[in-house]
């Protein structure tokens, strides 16, 4: 299967193919235009970027800097180096008076008829995770990608917007208002008349900044693409006819298989141009030159349906009709108002009759699209991950933790509960390499009464924190001693140090906090004080460490599995404290988590116990580092971490009783043995019993 599946969806007679954009993928949108208008140097115009608005597709953005940086993709990722990409690309930007505004994709198609492209798109992405742990290729977006991206854009005050569903009608919309160009790489842009132009990313040299010879003046070069130049070419092809040809010759929306008799009969006019021999580029050739032949769309569809059976043609007019609107700007929301005034109305949002704060906060992408699928569709899909494809997703670490949050969105009370049968929400995750469907059911009494999504924000924050603190099995009174910027992440820790199967060994703790302290020590880095010497000595150390983790080698699945469901806590605990309205401060991880270091970080702890004497030369991160240990240490049995041993009678035993629950993945249940801890240390009370 390539990229291009797609799902098949029953309409009348005809079994209809539909591909999904909820699922970006970068070859997405019409299959082989990007690489045939790229070719066609007329179709576009030579830009200097300066002093203008530029409207950025988000998911595209984030995917195609992150795949073209050469980043990390088998060990979870390199954030830290994603945030540098990100903050040089909106730098550029910025030195050539461009002013961004980033639109991102939100929750996916309300209707149903997507669900199977989802799937076999999910299999793709397990295929490729495979493919990657196994040495192999594949692009598969390490997980928390999306969230660095918005955590960027906060931090530097790029103004962005999260739509209620797919965004490029209100890309094309907006961009038109303010008469400035797209940048993405979806070819359906191509269909669009954008007065400014359509740039595509490939073509966008935003790492060569051109200083004007005779001015102060920067810009960055880049071409425009313009639909009306195409149909210019094509014997002044009506504009309006490009959503047709869309539809014919098959996008992230359709693709009828019918149609094949339309192309097996109609003569297409090739012309000159060989088009390089790819079949698919002649085709394209062919298809525009034959509907340049036609006035309107009717016209052109009429001699479409002409080439069918009488019998088939009332179907696929009507289907071809229903995909052409997906090009309609008719109803498009208006973007405007939410950049110049904060807030924009989803009619959508509205008929669903969602909270007016639910509204807001995801299109201010203070909610994960993930949260609105389970909302509006009660159906997720737990994105694919780069692990140990022979055991359980790693996502069923967070399984506890997902039902707290289904229950809180989907407003369950125990009136309901008696009158209606459980609510459910279901997950499409990874068994192996297929896509397993699983059911989790919401009852009354997994939330306390008197809780609803409409009132959760106006909940005092005591209360907020206390269910956040009860997905986390963490009491309050130990909380409100560790410093704010760690609260949410050291408990993290320890709800994954507890919970993650196979089990989490000393030196994964060490390893994952040795990488945070070295993301507080970049951090820090361009901040004069006292210890600045010692800090630049470190952080060349850690650049060192950087170097060598990165030469290849093999590839410890255990390890990965084990990372890779301390990235599921991370991400789940951020939505979760998102949907509570943040009781804690989020955890900022552009720079507190990079796979690829804590995964090197691991290997070297496992051959040395020195190298936990990183931070030696820097008292204040060595205290930091020793101090966040300790609280996680506290947190877990004392036997926790001891090897099993085989006794006389060559059965396994464990030194001491370990509580069973204290390492049950789907468990959340309190553990049987809590440590003796140091009350001295400022973070000895985490997640202790009142």
């Amino acid at each position: 299967m390539t990229s291009s599946s797609c799902a098949v969806v029953e309409a009348g007679r005809f079994r209809v193919v539909i591909s999904d954009p909820c699922d970006l993928l970068l070859n997405m949108g019409i299959q082989g235009f990007m690489t045939f208008v790229s070719s066609h140097s007329n179709f576009f115009q030579e830009l200097k970027l300066k002093n203008t608005k530029l409207i950025i597709d988000g998911n595209n953005l984030y995917h195609k800097l992150y795949f073209d940086s050469g980043l990390d993709l088998v060990h979870g990722g390199e954030y830290d180096k994603f945030t540098d990409v990100l903050h040089k690309f909106f730098e550029s930007l910025s030195v050539c008076s461009i002013q961004a505004y980033v639109v991102f994709d939100g929750g996916c198609d309300i209707s149903n008829k997507k669900l199977e492209t989802q799937k076999q798109r999910f299999r793709e992405k397990i295929r490729m995770a495979q493919n990657l742990s196994q040495g192999k290729g594949g692009s598969v977006l390490p997980l928390l990608s999306r969230e660095v991206c918005i955590q960027v854009l906060r931090n530097l005050q790029v103004p962005f917007v999260q739509c209620f569903s797919e965004a490029d009608r209100e890309i094309v919309a907006l961009a038109n208002l303010w008469n400035c160009p797209v940048l993405s790489f979806d070819s359906d842009f191509c269909i669009f008349d954008l007065k400014a132009g359509y740039c595509p990313q490939t073509s966008f040299h935003w790492k060569n900044i051109v200083s004007a010879k005779d001015t102060r003046d920067c810009y960055i070069s880049a071409r425009g693409f313009s639909a009306r130049k195409l149909c210019q070419f094509y014997n002044n092809m009506n504009l309006v006819l490009l959503p047709l040809f869309a539809v014919l010759t098959g996008n992230d929306y359709i693709n009828l298989p019918v149609l094949e008799t339309f192309f097996s009969k109609v003569n297409l006019p090739v012309g000159n141009a060989s088009h390089g021999g790819r079949r698919r580029h002649t085709r394209i050739h062919g298809l525009l030159n034959w509907l340049s032949r036609f006035a309107d769309v009717e016209e052109a569809m009429e001699n479409v349906l002409n080439q069918l059976r009488v019998k088939d043609r009332d179907s696929v007019r009507q289907l071809l009709y229903s995909a052409m609107e997906e090009y309609s700007l008719h109803d498009a929301e208006n973007l405007e108002q939410y950049f110049q005034r904060g807030f924009y109305i989803s009619p959508t949002a509205v008929k669903l009759n969602l909270p007016e704060w639910v509204q807001l906060a995801l299109a201010r992408g203070e909610l994960s699209p993930l949260l609105s699928d389970a909302l509006v569709l009660r159906r997720v899909f737990l994105h694919a991950q780069v692990e140990d494809i022979k055991k359980s997703s790693a996502h069923l670490i967070t399984k506890p933790v997902r039902k707290l949050i289904y229950a809180l969105l989907l407003n369950i009370s125990q009136d309901m509960a008696k009158r209606s049968k459980e609510l459910r929400v279901q997950e499409f995750e990874r068994l192996e390499t297929n896509v397993r469907r699983s059911m989790v059911e919401i009852s009354s009494d997994d939330i306390s009464e008197g809780f609803s999504l409409s009132n959760l924000p106006q909940l005092p924050l005591e209360t907020r924190l206390k269910l956040l603190l009860r997905g986390l099995d963490v009491k309050m009174k130990a909380v409100e001693v560790v410093p704010p910027p760690y609260r949410l992440i050291l408990a993290i820790v320890c709800y994954w140090s507890r919970r993650a199967d196979p089990k989490v060994k000393q030196h994964h703790i060490k390893a994952l906090i040795m990488g945070m302290v070295c993301g507080e020590a970049g951090s820090a880095q361009n901040k004069p004080d006292e210890h600045e010497e010692a800090l630049a000595s470190l952080c060349e150390q850690i650049k060192r460490m950087r170097t060598e983790g990165a030469q290849p080698r093999r590839l410890i699945l255990e390890d990965v599995h084990i990372l890779c469901q301390w990235q599921c806590c991370l991400q789940v605990f951020i939505y979760f404290n998102q949907l509570l309205s943040t009781p804690l401060p989020e955890p900022d991880i552009t720079r507190l988590y990079s796979g690829s270091l804590v995964y090197h970080m691991t290997q070297k702890l496992k051959a040395s116990s020195s190298a936990e004497d990183f931070f030696v030369s820097c008292p204040w991160l060595e205290k930091l580092y020793r101090d966040c240990i300790h609280a996680v240490m506290c947190t877990v049995p004392r036997d926790h971490f001891q090897n099993r041993t085989r006794g006389p009678s060559g059965k396994s035993k464990k030194k001491g009783k370990v509580g069973k629950k204290g390492v049950n993945p789907q468990g959340a249940d309190v553990l049987e043995n809590q440590p003796q801890c140091d009350f001295s240390n400022r973070f000895a009370g985490l997640l202790l019993e009142d």
